[in-house]
């Protein structure tokens, strides 16, 4: 087989995985955005119920309070029937006590009329000493048995009527006390109809906020596999390099698929900077002169990730500024989305290493990191011990380098 052939063969394979590798991009960026979509439609779904929700509650609250309004108005009625008992129940006794009084005083009179042998009214009118004094003293004696026997039959009246009164206040009493409770049954239904509300409203809210988490993660999924699709589109579009390069010395050589041989380390200045090796690629380049623009810029929760520009920067903001610099990345990703970037496993001149908590990039031997480099930002450092575990973060690195 000629050489040509081998290259044909060779130019045909590798524009077929990369076909095949841009089709399956498109594929999970398809089922990223119905996915998205499908989020969308739920959020929006539970915002209605959530607003439906809202009403409901709100309707509720004010049955609630019109019943807790009825309820005081009846606490303050019994108790003022509750008064109105008491001071019944006082009077009566008070009545009771004036009718034992009036009794004792005309079985007084009568036994002291018994035992002082009271003449009738014919002895009366022999002693006289003129048919006036008898007269007077008959008219006398008869005005105070009647008196007395009238008291006598006045206070039981009154006794009658107050013992009445007593019973129709008792009477109100139980009829406002059972008014009463049912009003406080109905405000305890209110209350809760009114609290379950509440509960399916706090649990709508606590899934959309799991759905906002979830869009926004497929947001970033989407930013990594539509650049993905970019970088792959564009190499498939630049022709490959001849067989043999030294036939054109004006065609570059393809990247190595190893790493960075020794010797072409990137070198740390005493200033804190970096500096390329001689023969790193101009990717390379720029992403460390990126990274340098940054180094004595402090630490910034989320600096970075809405605009390439900030004041500070996060370990993912420094990482993605630097990525940007070599024209890897055209838009910050966090740490979780830059477990998605690129193309799996160790690059030759640049390796991100990435979990949810955390990123930082190694290129051309030195890492750029915002954590275990004796700053208190993004700062460059040569130590790598313990930084090149791939169990605890995910690999990748750009395609060719």
């Amino acid at each position: 087989m000629t050489l040509a052939v081998i290259c044909a063969l060779a130019l045909l394979i590798g524009s077929n995985r990369a076909d095949a590798s841009i089709a399956a991009k498109q594929d999970a960026l398809s089922s990223v955005r119905d996915r998205q979509a499908s989020v969308a439609d739920e959020i929006a779904a539970g915002n209605e119920k959530i607003n439906a929700l809202i009403g409901q509650v709100s309707e509720a609250r004010q049955r609630e309070e019109a019943a807790a309004a009825e309820l005081a108005t009846a606490e303050e009625e019994l108790a003022a029937a509750t008064d109105e008992l008491d001071a019944g129940r006082t009077h009566l006794q008070e009545v009771r006590e004036q009718l034992d009084e009036a009794i004792d005083e005309l079985e007084q009179i009568i036994v002291g009329v018994y035992k002082s042998d009271d003449p009738n009214m014919a002895k009366l009118l022999l002693e006289s000493a003129q048919w006036e004094d008898a007269s007077v003293d008959a008219a006398y004696l008869d005005r105070v048995h009647q008196y007395q026997a009238d008291t006598v039959q006045r206070v039981e009246d009154l006794r009658v009527d107050a013992a009445d009164t007593v019973d129709l206040l008792a009477a109100a009493k139980q009829r406002i006390q059972a008014q009463r409770d049912a009003i406080a049954a109905r405000r305890q239904e209110l209350a809760d109809v009114r609290a379950s509300l509440e509960a399916q409203e706090a649990e709508l809210a606590a899934a959309r906020a799991d759905r906002r988490e979830t869009l926004a993660s497929l947001g970033g999924r989407e930013d990594a596999l539509e650049n993905g699709i970019a970088r792959a589109q564009q190499r498939a579009t630049v022709p490959p390099p001849i067989s043999d390069p030294a036939a054109d010395p004006s065609v570059a050589a393809p990247a190595p698929s190893a790493p960075a041989p020794s010797g072409s380390t990137a070198t740390l200045n005493a200033d804190g900077s970096a500096t390329a090796p001689a023969d790193a690629p101009a990717p390379v380049v720029a992403a460390i002169e990126a990274a340098n623009q940054i180094r004595d810029f402090p630490y910034l929760w989320g600096g970075g990730h809405g605009s390439f520009e900030s004041s500070g920067y996060d370990c993912s903001g420094a990482v993605s500024y630097a990525l940007h610099g070599g024209g890897f990345l055209s838009a910050p990703l966090d740490s979780t989305g830059l477990t998605y970037w690129g193309e799996a496993g160790t690059g030759s001149w640049i390796t991100v290493y990435a979990n949810s908590g955390h990123t930082y990039v190694v290129i051309a031997g030195l890492r750029w990191d915002t954590s275990g480099t004796g700053g208190s930002g993004p700062s460059w450092s040569t130590s790598l011990d313990g930084y090149l575990d791939p169990s605890a973060y995910v690999v990748r690195h750009p395609a060719g380098f």
